[in-house]
């Protein structure tokens, strides 16, 4: 087996080692509060105390399911079992969350409607503390859970398929080409490793290249050119001017007196739905429901308290189990269409659509699903009348920087 027929099934959202010492941390800052409610609760007496303290490790509960999908994803992800890697563990564990929050929605509901018929006497110098408690350790939590702006890059699209494209590597390569000469191969690449942007040249076989023999003239769509002088950095040669942004533009690249024609696209990442890591966000919406019904729990206590209004209290509880049913059922929709392959970016499919066949080609079948966040796998099928193999295309699609496994198939057409 060759080097390019290896590659990485590494398919586990960028901060996902962040995201697992996060929930980490959450599910220890529950599991203390619940302890020091149980037994401050057994000390003094307050059954509210201890009941709270026991909700408190359901609470833990549901994010030690989110917290060991992080830890197994990232323990098996070389494992070659799975076919596709282990991105889909947090999808599936952010369904199970899903489930049970939507069970909890149920019985906070039944419970309400209960105490509407029938209400039962509230203690509410022990209640009221009790639940502030409660929204303070959930504040506390949602605060955890939003990582406070710190990025970990450590699972970023580091992953080289050996596909004849990159996606970036430890020496910041944005984007490069192999340019055939009389003299050998040259790679050309646009250099970005915390610098301004330029063109970097250096022979790949042959002899090495003269500054003075090289020039790089870019052709932008709006009719902008604009000519690129080099000079030698040691290792090969870079271009003296930045190139400015947009990276869309065709070039020629004259070495030694001769032209080539290069074209430089966008890099398009997967966004939106395709790019969201469930299993935190389920880990967030348990959090902020919580959160959620220990502010309506609160109000209700403290009307009820006020004025003798009873009935709020179980009213309050109505419209949180409608707020967390809400909540559940659309991470239900969107993690079981991760978990069934639906198309998990049709914007996307659109633009690999016009990209195939925008030089007289047919996209003959499509299939786009997400392999994990911000990771997407593809099946392309091309019919063309041209001779034109799959390099050709792959080369086409590089721009598809969340296409992270590809498979294209070419056919003649008749």
């Amino acid at each position: 087996m060759t080097a390019a027929a290896i590659h990485s099934h590494m398919f586990l959202g960028e901060e996902h080692g962040k995201s697992e010492r996060k929930t980490w941390a959450v599910i220890w800052l529950c599991a203390v509060m619940m302890v020091a409610e149980i037994v401050g609760g057994l000390l003094f007496g307050s059954i509210a105390l201890v009941a709270d303290g026991l909700h408190m490790s359901t609470h833990a509960g549901a994010l030690m399911l989110a917290a060991l999908a992080y830890t197994y994803a990232r323990r098996h992800a070389a494992d070659p079992r799975f076919t596709f890697g282990t991105g889909k563990l947090g999808d599936l564990a952010g369904f199970t969350s899903a489930i049970i929050l939507a069970m909890i929605a149920l019985l906070i509901g039944y419970e309400s409607v209960a105490r509407l018929y029938a209400p039962v006497p509230i203690h509410f110098a022990e209640a009221i503390p009790v639940a502030c408690l409660g929204l303070a350790v959930n504040i506390a939590s949602a605060w955890l859970l939003s990582g406070g702006g710190h990025h970990d890059h450590g699972h970023a699209h580091g992953h080289s398929h050996g596909h004849g494209h990159s996606h970036g590597n430890e020496h910041g390569l944005d984007e490069t080409r192999i340019i055939a000469t009389a003299d050998g191969d040259v790679l050309l690449e646009v250099f970005e490793d915390g610098v301004p942007p330029r063109f970097r040249l250096r022979a790949q076989s042959g002899p090495a290249l003269m500054a003075s023999s090289v020039s790089i003239e870019t052709f932008r769509p709006d009719g902008a050119r604009r000519t690129f002088a080099f000079k030698d950095i040691g290792e090969g040669l870079e271009s003296v001017d930045e190139i400015p942004e947009p990276h869309a533009f065709e070039a020629n690249v004259t070495i030694n007196g001769r032209a080539h024609r290069v074209a430089f696209e966008e890099h398009e990442h997967a966004h939106g739905k395709a790019a969201r890591d469930n299993n935190m966000r389920a880990a967030v919406v348990h959090v902020v429901a919580d959160a959620a019904v220990s502010v309506l729990v609160i109000v209700g206590l403290i009307l009820a308290s006020a004025f003798g209004w009873l009935w709020v209290d179980p009213l309050a509880g109505i419209i949180g189990a409608v707020v967390i049913a809400s909540w559940a059922l659309g991470l239900i929709r969107d993690t079981s269409a991760v978990l069934l392959d639906m198309n998990p970016d049709r914007g996307m499919a659109d633009n690999l659509r016009r990209t195939i066949e925008s030089e007289g080609d047919e996209l003959a079948d499509l299939h786009l699903w997400r392999l994990g966040p911000g990771h997407l796998g593809a099946i392309v099928s091309v019919v063309t009348p041209t001779r034109r193999g799959e390099d050709y295309y792959r080369a086409r699609l590089s721009r598809f920087r969340s296409l992270s496994h590809l498979t294209i198939e070419v056919r003649k057409a008749a």
